[in-house]
């Protein structure tokens, strides 16, 4: 899965992984049921419903999409704490290469994994990777029966105002 990515971009969304229809058609959150596109168009991200095949257009708005793992598996269950530390090792470096002002992590498992933090929360978190503030969020894979789609629309919505601050 290639980057959405540029230097100095608003927010850097990065997902866990890519499912295996997201690998096959080689485009984020390409999984039809997948919230990510409608959780960004519910919090004023961007101004109409895009589409993964459309995923460039972010860009143009300051905002990209990677992953912690490149890997793809059905499900992120299937990859390793290993893989995790690794991942969030890269995209540390990733970070600090392209230095977003935001890094939002989506999957609240998989960044308590990747950066160690057993007891880290959604929202805002203390550490920043140079400047980048981290964010995280939750996974919006129609998976995650945690949260609806009136509670994506409200915690993508915080990064939103936070980014807009």
């Amino acid at each position: 899965m290639p980057d959405v990515i540029a230097p100095g971009l608003r927010v850097l969304f990065c997902g866990i992984n890519p499912g295996l229809y997201t690998a096959a058609v080689g485009h984020h959150f390409a999984r039809p049921g997948n919230r990510f596109w409608p959780a960004l168009f519910a919090a004023g991200f961007t101004a109409r419903l895009v589409s993964p095949f459309d995923e460039r257009e972010l860009l143009e708005r300051g905002f990209g999409v990677t992953n912690v793992v490149m890997r793809a598996t059905a499900t992120a269950d299937q990859l390793t704490r290993e893989e995790l530390q690794a991942g969030g090792k890269r995209l540390r470096a990733k970070v600090r290469r392209y230095k977003p002002a935001f890094l939002a992590v989506l999957g609240l498992g998989a960044y308590r994994a990747a950066w160690n933090k057993p007891k880290a929360v959604i929202g805002r978190q203390d550490e920043r990777i140079g400047e980048t503030v981290v964010w995280v969020l939750p996974n919006p894979s129609g998976l995650n029966a945690h949260y609806q789609a009136k509670d994506l629309a409200r915690v993508f919505g915080e990064l939103k105002a936070a980014v807009d601050g």
